[in-house]
Order: structure tokens, then C-alpha cells, then sequence
């Protein structure tokens, strides 16, 4: 009598794994005290990337401490980033993972590039841990209720 062998698990696709560090990703800015964190899953609408991570930074100092314990981050988990720009300056710094980009903004430049509403039509992911009190994601344009 042979034994069947056991179902293997599904493997997580890449678009989930960049989502997972996307959210991850917002979790530490929000450690590091970012503010009005969003992430986007941009699969479908943007051949950049696979999700964007938009927050506000409050110094330059601030959001270098974001993109190193990002780096950190990534490099525990196998990843590299890719690109940096933006250090030389404190209005918008960006970080490319590939299929994850990081935008941290100072509150004038966030409002003036206004990729929250140019990325509009991209789904928000929840990224708030339950004990910090998740946030209902807005609705998508064109779900019902």
C-alpha cells in the first residue's frame, strides 16, 4: 500500500509577497512616526509596480530613519532595494524594492504631487495591525454596498 503524498501548500505569488512588504513597510514608517500612511495595490493599473506606499514624513531626518530600517527590513527578508532618490533633499524621498516603491513626502510636496488622488482608482490595502485599530479600507469605485 503506497501513501499518498500530502497536498502541498500553495506558494504565496510574487504580487502577494510585494503586497506583504508593502504593508510591512507601512508598519515601520508609522513606528518611525510617518503620518497619513497609505498603501496601493497598483497590480492592474501601473507597470511600474505592484503596490506604492505613500506617507508623510515630519523632517528629512525622519524619513532617512524610515528608509533605513526599511532597508534592514528588506535585507532580512531577501530583498534589495533597487533605487533611492531624493536623500539631498527633505521634500520627497523615493525608495524602489521593484514591485514595492515607498514615496515620503513633507506635507506641502504630499499635497502638491498628490499621488493619493492620481492613483485614485487603486485599491487601499489595510496595513494597521488589529491592536492599533484597523481602519476600514475605502470602498473601490464601482463596488456596491
Amino acid at each position: 500500500m503506497s501513501a499518498e503524498p500530502l497536498p502541498r501548500a500553495p506558494q504565496p505569488s510574487p504580487a502577494d509577497d510585494a503586497l506583504a512588504f508593502a504593508v510591512q513597510a507601512a508598519r515601520i514608517a508609522f513606528e518611525h512616526r510617518a503620518e497619513d500612511i497609505r498603501v496601493l495595490d497598483v497590480r492592474g493599473l501601473s507597470s511600474l509596480a505592484d503596490a506604492f506606499v505613500i506617507g508623510t514624513g515630519t523632517s528629512d531626518r525622519q524619513m532617512r530613519a524610515v528608509l533605513d530600517r526599511l532597508d534592514q527590513f528588506a535585507r532580512s527578508v531577501g530583498r534589495k532595494r533597487f533605487n533611492i532618490s531624493g536623500t539631498q533633499s527633505s521634500n520627497w524621498v523615493l525608495a524602489d524594492y521593484i514591485d514595492v516603491v515607498i514615496h515620503l513626502f513633507d506635507p506641502a510636496r504630499r499635497g502638491y504631487y498628490d499621488l493619493d488622488g492620481l492613483w485614485g482608482d487603486a485599491p487601499l490595502v489595510e496595513w494597521r495591525p488589529a491592536a492599533v485599530g484597523a481602519v476600514p479600507a475605502e470602498p473601490s469605485p464601482g463596488d456596491s454596498d
